[in-house]
């Protein structure tokens, strides 16, 4: 068994101020995203800029803030914010989705598109390497937090989690930082190297997080508000990531087709 190295969620305080490590991590999301959008730009076959990049990450914080926090309202408990509104605001206490962020960045950069003048593919294609950067490290805040826990476990990975009872537990934030992060990213990279067809690299991003979240989710105990909700395996995540995975596997059909436009 593991230990699990206890972290006070408050990174730093001063006075009534509290940084808490979860914040943190989206602030080493977007820097880490925008310093390698910067890299990719500057490759001889980007059509990209440094100001392209600046002006876009300012729209994509936009888009994955306000779409992450309401796809967790929506899809995972829309009754208690409901019953305690206030608590939207509350984002250090963790609950954000990946699926209400992708949807708010694919719509911030249909946005963003259409006020410059470029394809939405095109900039899903750009931007898709450097998104596994913002899962891993969005994990890692997930970990700290001790939230998002797996299922009880004998494996030599398991975990005793603060508030998840006196048995060892699967550390699932760290399997889906280590699929939807690590592994995702360096994929990813290496494919979107040089220049493909498009939307090729968008759909290889949606089929590689797919399958590595409803892996997981076998390893990961469900939302306690939702519980499993078929067969009693079903998680809300994996239901929402099948759209994600036949878009994906379309994508990259598409590009690929007789006749595709690079």
């Amino acid at each position: 068994m593991m230990q699990y190295p206890s972290i006070d969620p408050v990174a730093l305080s001063i006075g009534p101020l509290q940084l808490h490590w979860y914040g943190l991590m989206y602030v080493f999301a977007f820097l880490a995203g925008w310093l390698l959008g910067r890299w990719r730009a500057s490759r001889s076959w980007s059509t990209w800029t440094a100001e392209m990049v600046d002006e876009f990450v300012t729209w994509a914080m936009l888009g994955v803030i306000l779409g992450a926090r309401l796809g967790y309202v929506l899809f995972y408990d829309l009754s208690a914010y409901v019953a305690d509104p206030v608590e939207i605001i509350r984002v250090w206490n963790g609950g954000m989705s990946f699926h209400g962020g992708l949807v708010g960045v694919v719509t911030a950069s249909w946005l963003w598109g259409r006020r410059n003048g470029r394809s939405l593919l095109d900039i899903l294609d750009f931007v898709a390497p450097l998104v596994p950067t913002g899962l891993f490290f969005g994990r890692i805040g997930n970990f700290i937090n001790a939230e998002l826990w797996g299922k009880v476990t004998d494996s030599p990975l398991g975990m005793i989690f603060p508030g998840a009872g006196p048995l060892p537990r699967h550390p699932s934030q760290l399997y889906e930082a280590g699929l939807e992060g690590v592994l995702t990213f360096v994929i990813l990279w290496i494919y979107s190297s040089r220049p493909r067809p498009r939307g090729a690299v968008a759909g290889l991003f949606g089929v590689l997080y797919a399958v590595s979240r409803i892996t997981v989710e076998f390893f990961r105990v469900p939302d306690a508000q939702l519980g499993y909700l078929f067969a009693g395996w079903v998680t809300m995540g994996q239901i929402l990531c099948l759209p994600l995975l036949a878009a994906g596997l379309w994508l990259i059909w598409r590009a690929y087709r007789p006749g595709a436009k690079a």
